[in-house]
């Protein structure tokens, strides 16, 4: 068990990491990594709220939604979990870290569009994970997401002081940096 855990912390993080092999998440992982402390708050927000709602789906998922045979209202169900859990972790930074809430601004509500936070429900279903497998999938996957935009915040601040052609400021150089990075992430598939 602890041996199955601990390949799928280090797929879901590195090798299927959800942003540079899988492609989601990219709105938050483009919009948000200009700052590696932005980037560093969006990661813990989403670290919670995937891991969050890999617990929560997946217990809802076995103990309603599959005994009373209605597994085909699945993805409803996961997005109603997943606004319900962007609205606490708004509320709570609101409350507590107003300059985090502040500088995350709109990508923040955007967690609850996040495709890769849907993405770690449905592949738990379809990988037929426990909750525990689910959770340990999602944090997993989260803490991939957050390597990347803290990676790529980080490269994105060092960029501001390199001469860069005029043609390729802005969002044409960060895009050939994430494209540089995927490609540098797969590497990390022989790993497993």
């Amino acid at each position: 068990m602890i041996k199955e855990l601990l390949v799928i912390l280090i797929a879901s993080s590195l090798v299927n990491n959800v942003v540079l092999s899988q492609f989601l998440g990219l709105c938050p992982f483009l919009g948000v990594s200009k700052k590696t402390e932005t980037a560093t708050g969006m990661g813990v927000a989403v670290i919670f709220v995937i891991t969050l709602a890999s617990a929560v789906a997946g217990a809802i998922y076995q103990f309603i939604l599959q005994p009373f045979d209605i597994a085909y209202l699945q993805t409803i169900v996961f997005i109603l979990v997943i606004a319900a859990l962007v609205q606490f972790v708004e509320m709570f930074l609101k409350k507590f870290i107003p300059g985090l809430y502040q500088s995350l601004g709109v990508y923040l509500p955007l967690i609850t569009t996040n495709c890769a936070v849907l993405g770690v429900a449905l592949t738990n279903v379809q990988k037929n994970y426990g909750i525990v497998t689910g959770i340990v999938n999602g944090f997993a996957t989260a803490v991939g997401f957050t390597i990347s935009i803290v990676i790529l915040a980080g490269i994105r601040e060092k960029l501001k002081y390199n001469d860069i052609p005029e043609s390729f400021q802005g969002m044409p150089i960060v895009l050939v940096t994430a494209g540089l990075m995927a490609i540098a992430f797969c590497g990390f598939s022989g790993l497993l």
